[in-house]
């Protein structure tokens, strides 16, 4: 019978204004969810997630009630989205992990996953890493296209590739968990695992730190090394451990309804018979629509995020993605006077690839503490103000 014990910390960090991270733990289930998106959205994301893995997995204890609990997630953010344009945007990653039950009655731990909130297993001070980050940055690294250090300062490394809350269909990546009695599991949030690197992570994270010890100990070296998000962090010990019958270990997406055999053929058939009536425009109108939505919708996005870059040798404020959109580019907003060469080398090479804020005043806020780490010096190259007059923009998925 798998038996484990538990300890839970979340903390805000030193530059979030509000908590979108969202944690639950029982005897039974571990949830991790980073919510995404503007205003109070991700933390509505990462709540309703939870709060839909705790009910749908109390009903069916299996590995399909886990992913069923997951695509009823999505659906509900996706649909509450919809419903309230104040969340339009809205998302949040999940990893969770449960002591399913299989048609032989074995209780043993599965894992799911979708975004870049991380699992690692812990045994004997190691640490190994049990999932894989589904962003932009990790999939070009997994491509060969980026280095891990590249990745690791790269302006799209927290542009989620998957996400609940992001797609009518969503890809849950499901393992089952090989362990040992003793072994420690830590779920964490991108504020946690970005903050530290492996051997920091394991030697909090392991014993002789008691569990309520190890996470109080990550979330504070976290701040300590920046805080620059949300952090959270799970972490659970192994008093005993069944393994599974079928041991699972795959990428289980979701798909749409077919349609109906005898429903494409009825449609064939009216086509076959159908002449130029008034439809005709009303088609065409419907079209002309949709292509003026597109571009709207495309010069929306591309002007709805802001970003931190290096305008000769000055730390300024643009509106738009990193290199542009098509023939939508980037515009410098302001100026703000901190030279760039008095950062911290890792802040600058971080800067030379521009960071992504989602809002003027993240980005206001952040550049105002990358400049208290050091005390920098204005730039005497400029100090001065950019106002640029740019279509309205809300903001894009990034992870929190």
């Amino acid at each position: 019978m798998t038996h484990w014990r538990y300890a839970e910390a979340t903390d805000t960090g030193l530059v979030r204004q509000s908590n979108q991270d969202a944690i639950y733990v029982d005897d039974s289930l571990a949830i991790v969810a980073d919510g995404m998106g503007g205003h109070a959205a991700g933390e509505v994301a990462s709540e309703m997630t939870i709060e839909l893995l705790r009910s749908g997995f109390a009903g069916d204890q299996s590995v399909e009630g886990l992913y069923n609990a997951i695509n009823a997630a999505n659906i509900s953010v996706l649909n509450d989205a919809r419903e309230n344009p104040n969340h339009f945007g809205m998302g949040t990653t999940v990893i969770a992990i449960g002591l399913t039950v299989d048609d032989e009655g074995v209780t043993s731990p599965t894992l799911c996953h979708v975004g870049d909130s991380r699992a690692y297993q812990l045994r004997d001070g190691a640490l190994r890493l049990l999932t894989d980050d589904h962003s932009v940055a990790e999939e070009w690294v997994r491509m060969g296209r980026l280095t891990p250090e590249e990745a690791a300062v790269h302006p799209r490394r927290h542009q989620l590739t998957r996400g609940v809350g992001v797609e009518d269909t969503i890809a849950v990546d499901v393992m089952s968990v090989h362990a040992l009695k003793g072994d420690r599991l830590l779920l964490c949030s991108d504020g946690l695992s970005n903050e530290l690197d492996s051997d920091t992570l394991a030697r909090l994270a392991s014993a002789p730190f008691t569990l309520e010890e190890s996470v109080t100990q990550l979330i504070e070296a976290a701040k300590e090394a920046g805080g620059r998000d949300n952090i959270s962090a799970v972490l659970l010990e192994f008093d005993d451990i069944s393994v599974a019958s079928r041991p699972i270990q795959r990428t289980i997406s979701s798909t749409t309804p077919p349609v109906a055999k005898s429903a494409a053929v009825t449609t064939v058939r009216r086509r076959k018979n159908r002449r130029l009536t008034w439809r005709t425009p009303f088609v065409a109108a419907v079209l002309i629509g949709v292509v003026v939505g597109a571009y709207f919708i495309l010069q929306w996005y591309a002007y709805s995020t802001y970003y931190l870059g290096n305008d000769s040798g000055v730390v300024a404020i643009y509106q738009g993605q990193p290199g542009g959109v098509l023939w939508f580019k980037p515009s410098l907003l302001v100026d703000t006077g901190y030279n760039v060469k008095t950062l911290r080398p890792g802040d600058q090479a971080a800067l030379n690839q521009s960071i992504s804020e989602p809002t003027l005043k993240a980005a206001r806020h952040y550049s105002d503490y990358l400049c208290s780490l050091t005390k920098c010096t204005a730039s005497t190259e400029s100090s001065s103000t950019t106002t640029t007059t740019l279509p309205t923009a809300t903001t894009t998925l990034n992870g929190g």
